[in-house]
């Protein structure tokens, strides 16, 4: 069974940075692409980022050069690194096996100040 736990979600200033990481189970990590969304108060979720098996990424344009998705196959492990965070960034984060069913249960990430 697919599971997937994010952490390193938190409270921040705007202009710092947080790192979320998503520990995945129950699947051959580096096969798959992955993702990571998040949810907004008001809003439905959106795409962040993803990254295929290949290694290449895509970003929201919101989130382009200020966070950077990476992967560590060898530890079934998904990164996000997140720099310049804003309020607007301020959602419940999701860990995502791509174009499947597999969620993790989200991570808040709170920008304030």
């Amino acid at each position: 069974q697919v599971q997937l736990v994010e952490s390193g979600g938190g409270y921040v200033q705007p202009g710092g940075s947080l790192r979320l990481s998503c520990a995945a189970t129950g699947s051959i990590f580096s096969d798959y692409a992955w993702s990571w969304h998040r949810r907004a108060p008001g809003k439905q979720r959106e795409l962040v980022a993803r990254i295929t098996s290949g290694g290449s990424t895509e970003y929201a344009d919101s989130v382009q050069g200020r966070f950077t998705i990476s992967r560590d196959n060898a530890k079934s492990l998904l990164y996000l690194q997140m720099n310049s965070l804003k309020p607007e960034d301020t959602a419940v984060y999701y860990c995502h096996r791509a174009f499947t069913n597999y969620w993790g249960q989200g991570t808040q990430v709170t920008v304030s100040s």
